[in-house]
C-alpha cells in the first residue's frame, strides 16, 4: 500500500532494510500489539488488510483502490475469519499470509529494480537468515537456535535474579554494576543465537533481555518495554504474548 523509502532504493541492502522495517510492523502487530490489532480487525467491517510499514509500524486497512496496485497486496479479508477460529490459530494464519506477502513485496522490487539472479540469491540468503513472521508469532524461532534445551534451560537458571520470593530471569546488560563479573565467554557463546520472541533478531551482548517466566521465550527489553529498573521490581514476568491470552482461547 505504502511504496516507502524502498520506491527510491536500487540495491539489494536497500530492499532489504525495507523488508525488515515491514516485517518488524507485522511483528510487532501480532505480538506485542496483538490487543489492538484484534480490536481493529472487527469482522462486521469490510474486507481488510495487514499491512507492514518500512518505518516498523503497521496498520489494517481497506485495499487499495487502484487496479494494479503500486504493491502487491496482502491477504484480503483477515477479519472476516476472526471470531470463527480459536486467537492463536488466527494470529498463525495472518503470520504466514504475512509473510508470503513480505516475500512478494521484496522480489516485487527485485523485479523492478532490475535484479539478476545472482543479486536475487543475495537478496533471498539475506531474508532466509531472519525467522519467519510465523516462527516468531508461534515460538518455534526457538527451534532456530542452536545448542540442547539443557544447556540453554541452565543458563537460564544462572541467570534469574531474586526479586521477593519469586524469581525473574534477565541479562544485565545495560549500566553494569561496579564489581559484576557478568556473563562468561562460554555463556556468551551460547547465548549469542537466542532469538528475540518480538522482532525475532539475535542476542547482543549490549542490549538489555528479559526472559517470560511463562512461555520462556527471551526478549529484547525495549522490545517489550521493560527496563533493568523495572525489571528488579516485577515478581514474575509475563510477555505481551502471554499477558493477551484470555477467554478467547
Amino acid at each position: 500500500m505504502d511504496g516507502g523509502s524502498a520506491a527510491y532504493s536500487r540495491s539489494v541492502e536497500d530492499v532489504f532494510q525495507d523488508f525488515k522495517g515491514r516485517r518488524a510492523g507485522m511483528v510487532k502487530a501480532l505480538t506485542a500489539d496483538v490487543e489492538d490489532f484484534y480490536r481493529q480487525c472487527d469482522p462486521d467491517k469490510e474486507n481488510l488488510c495487514l499491512y507492514g510499514l518500512p518505518n516498523e509500524q503497521w496498520e489494517v486497512n481497506l485495499p487499495a483502490e487502484e487496479v494494479p496496485p503500486e504493491l502487491p497486496e496482502p491477504a484480503l479479508g483477515i477479519n472476516f475469519a476472526r471470531d470463527g477460529m480459536q486467537e492463536k490459530d488466527w494470529l498463525s494464519l495472518v503470520a504466514v499470509h504475512s509473510d508470503a506477502w513480505l516475500l512478494a513485496v521484496a522480489f516485487y522490487f527485485g523485479a523492478r529494480f532490475g535484479f539478476d539472479k545472482n543479486d536475487r540469491k543475495r537478496l533471498f540468503g539475506m531474508i532466509n537468515d531472519l525467522p519467519t513472521v510465523y516462527e516468531v508469532v508461534s515460538g518455534k524461532n526457538k527451534a532456530r537456535t542452536s545448542g540442547s534445551n539443557h544447556s540453554s534451560n541452565n543458563f537460564k537458571s544462572n541467570s534469574k535474579v531474586r526479586t521477593s520470593e519469586s524469581q525473574v530471569k534477565y541479562l544485565k546488560r545495560m549500566h553494569p554494576k561496579e564489581g559484576d563479573e557478568g556473563l562468561d565467554e562460554d555463556d556468551e557463546e551460547e547465548h549469542e543465537e537466542t532469538l528475540c520472541g518480538a522482532c525475532g533478531e539475535n542476542y547482543a551482548s549490549d542490549e538489555f533481555w528479559i526472559c517470560c517466566d511463562i512461555c520462556e521465550r527471551w526478549f529484547h527489553g525495549k522490545c517489550v518495554k521493560i527496563t533493568p529498573a523495572k525489571a528488579e521490581h516485577i515478581k514474575q514476568y509475563k510477555c505481551p504474548w502471554c499477558s493477551n491470552k484470555r477467554g478467547r482461547f
